[in-house]
């Protein structure tokens, strides 16, 4: 049998060609997540920059101003400390509980980014069930501070662990209801299709306007969902000395701060998107015609645009629960589970039962 050499040529330079065709799918695929996350990595620096002064202007302190120019590298500092510190481990803990619950908590808020509208048509996942999805996924992260807290076997680590998830479970029913509130609205579960539902009709189509009673739920939810003051409980120094996170060093000890700011950027980010408009620039069509036509012209710059007023109305909101962390006190056990059950509960669903009837009515 004879071959032909410039067959079997033929054949390996195709096949070679096949396998460069699928690294640069892979590569091609891979190159928005890797963006999405160089920029939460940068977006969560700098909430802990702003935290840090406005938390001392507040306060009349003088914040951050060594670490960088004006103390912009102070948070980045601070991560490399804790990367080299040493990573100590219960000897009567569960290891592998320990070590995993830290990792689900950071993991489960990342992946909810990836149903976050940037701009039109800058989001990595537009689903029907997008914010369901979100609301799904967030919940994940009490089990992996309620694994931190049993796989310590410390007492108290452990009553921040049920503290957490106590906390999570009471505060994700109302949020939930007013998700579905601005969906009854929306005609839609997609975040994509929401931003678009608040476009038709400007700065006063947003559904901050539309839905006034689920905007204040939904924040106070948000707050307790991110465990930040007045609704802390899970860390508590006082009761608990540090909750869950009080047997963990080094970078674990880091990621649940991590795991912290990430789940406040992406509420403010759902704030903007469900009440804020997402990335429309909210002016009246008559002043900026020119401004649209630009867009529809270069992609780039209307992205560009997008990206700018999403980040803005997000950024502007977070000054909210920053301030509200260094001016309320922290709340009692029963006094955060009351105002979820009994108070938050009933008027998200009295809230959800109004925009339902509305819906029905102007059909």
């Amino acid at each position: 049998m004879i071959i032909d050499t410039t067959e079997v040529q033929d054949i390996n330079s195709f096949s070679r060609l096949e396998f460069l065709k699928e690294v640069y799918g892979i590569i091609w695929a891979l190159i928005p997540i890797f963006t999405l996350v160089l920029g939460i990595t940068i977006g969560v620096l700098v909430i802990v920059w702003l935290e840090r002064e406005i938390s001392a202007g507040l306060q009349q302190r003088i914040g951050p101003e060594y670490a960088g120019p004006l103390g912009v590298l102070q948070a980045l500092a601070d991560g490399t400390k804790l990367l080299f510190k040493e990573n100590l481990l219960p000897s009567r803990g569960d290891t592998r509980l320990f070590s995993i619950g830290p990792s689900i908590a950071v993991i489960s808020i990342l992946v909810s980014y990836s149903v976050v509208p940037f701009g039109y048509h800058l989001v990595l996942a537009d689903l029907n069930i997008g914010v369901f999805l979100w609301i799904a996924i967030s919940s994940i992260a009490p089990i992996g501070l309620l694994m931190s807290g049993y796989g310590s076997n410390n007492k108290y680590s452990f009553l921040g662990g049920l503290r957490a998830a106590a906390q999570s479970i009471s505060y994700e029913i109302p949020l939930t209801l007013c998700v579905l509130s601005i969906s009854l609205l929306s005609n839609s579960s997609s975040t994509v299709d929401i931003v678009e539902a608040q476009s038709k009709y400007g700065f006063w189509g947003w559904n901050l306007w539309r839905q006034p009673i689920g905007f204040i739920v939904f924040l106070i939810s948000s707050l307790a969902e991110c465990e930040r003051l007045p609704f802390d409980l899970p860390e508590a120094e006082e009761e608990l000395v540090a909750g869950y996170q009080t047997e963990y060093s080094g970078i674990k000890f880091g990621l649940f701060y991590v795991a912290s700011y990430l789940n406040l950027l992406v509420s403010s980010l759902f704030v903007t998107v469900l009440y804020l408009g997402g990335w429309n620039i909210s002016i009246p069509y008559i002043f900026v015609s020119e401004l649209f036509e630009i867009n529809q012209q270069y992609e780039v710059f209307g992205a560009t645009i997008g990206i700018f007023i999403t980040l803005a109305k997000t950024y502007l909101f977070l000054f909210i629960p920053i301030a509200t962390r260094w001016t309320l006190p922290r709340l009692r056990m029963d006094q955060l589970l009351n105002l979820g059950w009994k108070f938050l509960l009933p008027i998200s669903l009295g809230n959800l039962l109004l925009t339902t009837s509305f819906q029905l009515f102007s059909l």
